[in-house]
């Protein structure tokens, strides 16, 4: 990085981009220039720091870079909005390597274009460790945002994406055991998260629904995605609708992380009801909707506040907190 320099590495990491069309007007002036059909933005931010959100001796750059833009993804869409532009901030040290950056790039521009969007500009600045900070758009495109407060006692939750392989694969991580074929789905799975986007946005989005003569468009009452923690996630939708939540302990088995759980002699449930960084998306539907394609009942809205299994409240947060407990090693990556 010391020896290329800032402009030179911006051309490098620009060179032969292509942007989405959300984006009038990309890197190359003092500020981009981002499409707002609707008059409005969904906008979100997020931060990793090395050794606190990741390791890159556990994860490649590309990897890091596609769990950046992700993370950010993620919210936009549980919003119910389409990701449009994505503006990066990297923060790194001047001997770091240039391959490193390369990376870090490329993946960024792979998940920003599997989310729909593309990197817009950002900012490069020399930093102790590597800091990334994304920021991301999203388009409603003309739809209500879908939040936190909309759930009603009754009504059907349920889940798209896998819940607890990104925690397993933290869990095969940080026990040094031998790595072999049998965790290489959930160490995937933890090196970077993929959003189950379609599942959100295809129902959204399907112009057959929203002109449907039947009755009312049948879209989530609360949207989140599942980056804390099941639990914690869910109690986040709870205390914004001012309702209580149960789950089924047998709706969120599943088998296969059990196998893993087996092998690492520990509990797959803890997993997924405080795994986290998974970035499912969990939602509350309406009692009598058909749930689209990818979406699994797991429990009901009930009266009451908080959150419980089969009835049972579990102790403890029920999550990842930023500043919660110990400041180890590495925030949700290696918590």
């Amino acid at each position: 990085m010391g020896e290329l320099g800032e402009f030179a590495l911006i051309e490098r990491i620009n060179a032969g981009r292509v942007q989405a069309a959300g984006v009038l007007l990309g890197p190359g002036d003092d500020a981009a220039l981002v499409a707002a059909p609707d008059g409005r933005f969904v906008v979100t931010t997020d931060m990793l720091v090395q050794g606190r959100h990741f390791r890159i001796d556990w994860s490649s750059p590309h990897d890091i870079g596609r769990k950046a833009i992700a993370q950010n993804a993620a919210d936009v869409v549980a919003m119910g909005a389409v990701p449009t532009a994505f503006v990066v901030a990297l923060g790194c040290p001047a001997d770091t390597p240039i391959d490193v950056v390369d990376g870090l790039s490329a993946g960024m521009w792979a998940e920003a274009a599997r989310a729909g969007g593309s990197i817009a500009g950002g900012d490069l600045v020399r930093s102790p460790e590597i800091v990334i900070s994304v920021t991301a758009f999203g388009d409603l495109r003309g739809r209500a945002p879908i939040t936190r407060a909309g759930a009603r006692v009754g009504d059907t939750v349920a889940v798209a994406g896998r819940l607890g392989w990104s925690a397993a694969g933290l869990e095969v991580l940080s026990s040094g055991i031998e790595r072999s074929d049998a965790y290489t789905d959930v160490l995937a799975a933890h090196r970077f998260p993929q959003p189950p986007y379609a599942s959100v946005l295809d129902h959204l989005v399907d112009s057959s629904a929203i002109t449907a003569p039947a009755g009312p468009v049948e879209v989530p009452t609360a949207l989140t995605d599942v980056s804390d923690g099941l639990l914690a996630d869910l109690g986040h939708i709870a205390e914004a609708s001012g309702v209580g939540i149960d789950l089924s302990r047998a709706a969120l088995r599943d088998p296969a992380l059990e196998t893993v759980a087996e092998h690492l002699d520990t509990d797959a449930a803890q997993w997924i009801l405080t795994g986290g960084e998974d970035h499912a998306f969990a939602a509350t539907w309406p009692p009598e909707a058909n749930l689209p394609v990818g979406w699994v009942p797991i429990g009901r809205v009930r009266a009451g506040h908080g959150v419980t299994v089969d009835g049972v409240r579990r102790p403890g947060r029920g999550g990842w907190e930023s500043f919660g407990g110990a400041d180890s090693v590495a925030g949700p990556e290696t918590r």
